[in-house]
């Protein structure tokens, strides 16, 4: 009998389609994802990359198919039950609370804070401040904690973002293009910082940089028309003829 067997992926999506008036944005789409993983969801633009999000964390209802994650099945859950389940999503532009401080950003996002009183009768804790310190720092925002959000460059008010998401400890966390409009030197920490958060959870990344991507995907995975063009490394995406083709040729 073999007794190796593989840990169970947490997040199964099987024979995933959405169809906007006839029109399939994301067709019988298979995607799995592993604990400790960055994946990288790369292609043209309509390809489906944003939808395949929008579906998982419940903004867009699926047409056909499961979302399995640990156990759970996603496709009949509502958005907050998605979120309490451990799922944190960052869109394409920042969405932060400008005028407060980062601090203040951070412990609004702490989970007790969340249910309806919560937010009234919210108790500046030691566990909380020591949580948001922690995020603080592994979000390179240490020294600024205390610094109205307006103030961050693009890149840190990104880094913000991701860092009130991990107050909420998400078990899989989904990034929309991370680092577009980030300087060199924000990109880099910003792949030091996915790498860093991955371990123990798993992370689903939208990206166009290709160099970025290199320099963080486990795996790589090319939607094409709604559908799976590719999966592997991005070595061997990179070098696989229909990718060329319908991707990076262009």
């Amino acid at each position: 009998m073999n007794s190796f067997h593989m840990p169970k992926p947490v997040l199964s999506v099987e024979g995933l389609t959405v169809s906007f008036d006839g029109f399939k944005a994301v067709d019988d789409l298979n995607l799995y994802l592993d604990r400790n993983e960055v994946r990288v969801v790369i292609g043209p633009n309509g390809a489906g990359k944003t939808t395949v999000l929008d579906l998982i964390c419940g903004k867009t209802r699926a047409t056909a198919g499961k979302i399995d994650f640990n156990g759970k099945d996603l496709t009949k859950m509502a958005e907050y039950d998605i979120v309490r389940a451990g799922v944190g999503r960052k869109f394409q532009n920042p969405s932060i609370y400008e005028a407060l401080t980062v601090f203040e950003n951070l412990e609004m996002s702490y989970p007790a804070g969340r249910k309806v009183f919560g937010a009234l009768f919210f108790k500046r804790s030691a566990e909380v401040i020591a949580r948001v310190e922690q995020v603080a720092e592994e979000i390179f925002l240490k020294d600024f904690l205390h610094q109205t959000a307006d103030l961050l460059s693009h890149g840190q008010k990104q880094w913000l973002e991701i860092g009130m998401l991990l107050m909420q400890d998400p078990e899989l966390l989904m990034l929309d293009e991370p680092v577009a409009g980030m300087s060199v030197s924000e990109r880099q920490q910003t792949a030091e910082l996915l790498k860093r958060i991955s371990q123990g959870r798993s992370v689903l990344v939208i990206e166009h940089d290709m160099e970025f991507v290199k320099s963080i995907a486990s795996k790589v995975t090319v939607l094409h028309q709604g559908k799976l063009l590719a999966e592997g490394s991005m070595d061997a995406v990179q070098s696989n003829p229909k990718v060329i083709e319908v991707y990076l040729g262009h």
